[in-house]
């Protein structure tokens, strides 16, 4: 079973690479802290709240997400803040790789870029949007039923799935994402980033969603 498919009671599933494997960008304890700490607390939390409600322990993650109007109202916000949290994170880890195993970036996914005018305005959009993000939340990178790629921000563990947009690709910039490493200067964190982002896993992400 992967991810997106496991249901009641949730698991922190292993990381697609060692914890320090993204070094020197993202450091080993940045990892261990952010994946068995903050992810695990996450998932923690969603299974205690539905240990009471049998009836959505058959439920995915994208299920809970997409139909939280359907759940009791008093677990509503509790199951969108903890279930957005491990669909975050296990996105946001799933979306990055080892530097040294990147690959030149492919003419697709230039592609994919072109509406930013390319990697490098990708990267200043992304960066501005990164940036813009006042005290926790995400960057994403995103297509809309059109089609058409943009760049969006969340506030703390919001996700798409209240509207119709679809992600490809995001960035945490919660401070426990950077704080051990980069202190308080998230820029440095954004652009070390960009030197581990799985472009592959994006563009499958990008492909799967056209055909949609």
């Amino acid at each position: 079973m992967n991810e997106s498919e496991q249901t009641y009671p949730f698991q922190n599933f292993p990381l697609p690479y060692a914890y320090d494997a993204l070094e020197p960008y993202i450091d080993q304890k940045t990892m261990r802290l952010h994946h068995d700490k903050h992810l695990q607390t996450y998932i923690d939390n969603l299974n205690q709240i539905l240990a009471d409600y049998p009836q959505f322990q058959s439920w995915a993650l994208e299920d809970l997400l997409r139909n939280i109007e359907f759940l009791p109202a008093q677990i509503q916000i509790p199951v969108w803040r903890n279930a957005g949290g491990v669909y975050n994170h296990q996105l946001f880890f799933q979306l990055m790789k080892p530097a040294e195993e990147a690959e030149a970036v492919s003419e697709d996914v230039k592609a994919m870029l072109e509406p930013f005018d390319g990697l490098k305005g990708f990267q200043e959009q992304m960066t501005k949007a990164a940036l813009s993000v006042f005290g926790s939340g995400y960057a994403w990178l995103v297509m809309n039923p059109q089609k058409d790629v943009s760049i969006i921000t969340t506030a703390n563990q919001d996700t798409l799935f209240a509207g119709s947009l679809y992600p490809l690709l995001l960035l945490d910039v919660w401070e426990h994402a950077y704080y051990l490493k980069y202190y308080n200067v998230r820029a440095d964190y954004i652009k070390n980033w960009f030197s581990v982002i799985n472009w592959q896993e994006v563009l499958k992400r990008y492909e799967a969603y056209k055909e949609i």
